[in-house]
């Protein structure tokens, strides 16, 4: 007998996202003088809301390395390049103080390197990877608030998408020359896209909640019984 046929979701060669979700029409080429290095946590390849595929299709000089734990020789290779000079996107914060800042070479060609991770698991990096947080630090000054709130949920309101996290920093680091607007306008579209949607799914784990409360009563007082009995035992 024959195995039964799995059939396979058409997936986009280029963005490597099904085709029903396919990202090449958001792309939007931006130029930019700056390398970008993002270090993306296994976890955050797999979320269907993750910013950095949009990312890579519109910077020319975007590298994406997957990975949670890197070789130290390994990882050495990928943050350092002949002639460039290179900053890690991440803040001061008290569990991984930043190093002292290094004099500035006016002019000097940049690498930007960038964690792709929740809060928690970006600092879990930093703090196994010491070539990582030894790294001159790039912190945003006062970051725009982030449109990603709305398909993803953040601890702190100053908290941005990788992608808009990269376009503002390439703008400090490269002013006025760099034009990121149409990115960040095409990324507005992509997350009004997402939670267009999330929301039939939302309205049916709504209905699907309401319906299960409808029993949950007769479910509770079943183990406040059990529970009453057993300490009068």
């Amino acid at each position: 007998m024959n195995a039964p046929t799995t059939l396979r979701r058409a997936t986009c060669s280029r963005c490597l996202r099904p085709q029903a979700t396919c990202l090449c029409a958001l792309a939007r080429p931006t130029a930019h003088h700056t390398e970008v290095l993002v270090l993306q946590h296994p976890q955050e390849q797999r979320q269907a809301k993750n910013s950095v595929a949009m990312l890579r299709l519109s910077l020319a000089h975007c590298e994406v390395v997957v990975g949670e734990r890197f070789a130290p020789a390994a990882l050495e290779a990928l943050l350092h390049r002949p002639g460039r000079e290179t900053r890690l996107l991440y803040p001061d914060v008290p569990a991984a103080p930043a190093p002292p800042a290094p004099g500035v070479t006016v002019g000097a060609p940049l690498r930007l390197v960038v964690i792709d991770a929740t809060w928690r698991k970006s600092l879990r990096m930093l703090l196994e990877h010491p070539a990582l947080a030894a790294l001159p630090r790039l912190s945003l000054e006062a970051p725009a608030p982030t449109r990603y709130r709305a398909i993803r949920a953040a601890r702190r309101a100053d908290q941005v998408s990788t992608l808009e996290a990269t376009v503002q920093a390439l703008a400090m680091l490269e002013g006025p020359g760099f034009d990121g607007a149409p990115l960040l306008d095409a990324f507005g579209r992509f997350v009004a896209g997402v939670a267009a949607r999330q929301r039939p799914l939302a309205s049916e784990d709504q209905a699907a909640r309401i319906a299960a409360s409808d029993r949950l009563p007769t479910v509770e007082l079943e183990v406040s019984a059990i529970a009453v009995g057993r300490s009068s035992r």
